[in-house]
């Protein structure tokens, strides 16, 4: 938690873009895994987080626009709460910790937003994206639950967006120390991928580095010796030399902030040629973008400059045919680097993707793409100083796409899909990192994460 006069200073601009009403900002309540007490990690939302600070369910916060009024509005606890969890501070010492200087009894909301509505005063609030959040919103303003979610205030989310995508210096150093446990987890696993050793067993050597030092992972780890599928659900394949063992893992800071960071690790220690021709390729991929990041760039123009630079290298080994222009544009490309370049991060891994992800990412008269693979592009508008966000190519031999594709013809005068099809059993490639946008330009943020050929095959030499 941030000192009280960040959060103030957080509310004031929000106050002061242009809104009346009420802002009603609704905290997260536990989500029981199998019975109601035994919920999973609380994970506070996001937005709530940023503007209030307080890291525990049951709490919402209140600014009414018009009157100038921030309230926080919370149950304050009981006897039979604290034999359970020991004791806990008032409501009223919660607020104090994050600038606020009124409380009320959670009951009361209800009554402050019909008040409101009665004056015919409008009440924003954010899309939500829990069902917990939906019924709560629903009896809070006495209406449908389906009517809800297309309730959401625009408005108050365009708001929030422009504060909450420009980091602060207190913001950029819980990223960095996110980023700090991250890399010993990555060197962990680099270490961990033997031949014979099981995906688990790197995936718990990295757990039990970041649970030594009491923090969270920001997402449920993919580690896979299958690359090219992109979201791994387990992890019980057992590692072979001379797989490729993909690993997107990241961790949450004391204060909640999520590092992002992907590494592809050669099992059993080296690169074989084929593999290193396609990392290197992937590595110019990114050293590309980030080397062109600067406030005023549309990260769109970065994904496709991502994609021109794999398709020039991969022409070159013989895997397109062609103008590179005409197969990035015409999305031929995506049959090996089928997923957007990045995303932004902060609070939340997907930073603010809760909020709608086109109201976040794109903007300026930008259109999501129907295009395959850059239809998942999440970031497409320009860059601002101050934004952080992943920087994350990759290229991908998956056999069912290639081979759906090439059954229906697709781009064959682009595609050598016999060429593609030498690389069925390949797998994938994926280099992220968590850059920051400067005034001039970019930085990786942390210290750096071994990601070279020589620098990967030197951590599991020794």
């Amino acid at each position: 938690m941030f000192a009280a006069e960040i959060y103030s200073a957080r509310r004031a601009r929000l106050a002061d873009a242009g809104l009346s009403g009420l802002v009603v900002l609704l905290g997260n309540v536990d989500a029981p895994m199998n019975y109601a007490h035994n919920p999973y990690h609380f994970v506070q939302d996001g937005s709530f987080r940023y503007f209030f600070g307080l890291d525990m369910q049951g709490l919402a916060g209140v600014l009414d626009l018009d009157q100038g009024e921030v309230a926080l509005y919370g149950d304050e606890p009981e006897v039979a709460d604290i034999v359970w969890t020991g004791p806990l501070p008032a409501l009223s010492a919660r607020a104090a910790d994050v600038g606020v200087g009124i409380t009320r009894p959670y009951a009361q909301l209800a009554t402050a937003i019909h008040a409101a509505q009665a004056a015919g005063r409008p009440v924003h609030y954010l899309q939500p994206y829990r069902g917990e959040t939906v019924l709560e919103l629903a009896r809070l303003l006495e209406c449908s639950s389906d009517n809800i979610k297309p309730g959401f205030s625009v408005a108050l989310t365009h708001a929030v967006v422009a504060l909450r995508e420009i980091k602060q210096d207190v913001e950029i150093a819980e990223m960095e120390a996110a980023l700090a446990v991250t890399r010993e987890m990555h060197i962990a696993a680099m270490r961990a991928a033997r031949p014979g050793a099981f995906e688990y067993q790197a995936v718990g050597a990295m757990e039990g580095i970041m649970r030594s030092q009491d923090l969270r992972l920001a997402y449920p780890s993919i580690f896979s010796r299958r690359g090219e599928v992109l979201h791994n659900e387990h992890y019980k394949g057992q590692l072979q030399a001379g797989d490729l063992a993909l690993n997107d893992t990241g961790c949450t800071s004391a204060g909640g902030y999520a590092s992002d960071i992907t590494r592809t690790i050669p099992v059993g220690g080296r690169f074989s040629d084929s593999q290193r021709a396609i990392y290197e390729i992937v590595l110019e991929m990114q050293e590309s973008v980030i080397a062109a990041l600067r406030p005023g760039v549309r990260y769109l123009d970065m994904h496709k400059l991502a994609a021109r630079v794999m398709v020039e290298r991969m022409t070159a080994l013989g895997f397109f045919h062609g103008d590179a222009s005409e197969i990035v544009e015409s999305g031929a490309y995506a049959i090996a680097f089928p997923h957007g370049l990045g995303h932004q991060i902060g609070l939340d891994v997907h930073d603010m993707e809760a909020l709608g992800e086109d109201l976040v990412g794109y903007g300026e008269g930008l259109v999501r793409s129907e295009l395959f693979g850059l239809g998942y592009l999440r970031l497409a508008k320009s860059l601002k100083a101050g934004m952080v966000l992943t920087v994350e190519p990759g290229i991908y031999f998956i056999p069912a796409l290639i081979e759906a594709w090439q059954a229906e013809g697709r781009h064959a005068g682009l595609i050598n899909y016999a060429r593609f099809l030498e690389y069925r059993d390949f797998g994938g490639i994926r280099l992220e990192d968590n850059v920051l946008i400067t005034a001039d330009g970019s930085r990786i943020l942390g210290e750096p994460i071994p990601k070279t050929v020589a620098e990967v095959e030197a951590v599991m030499a020794a």
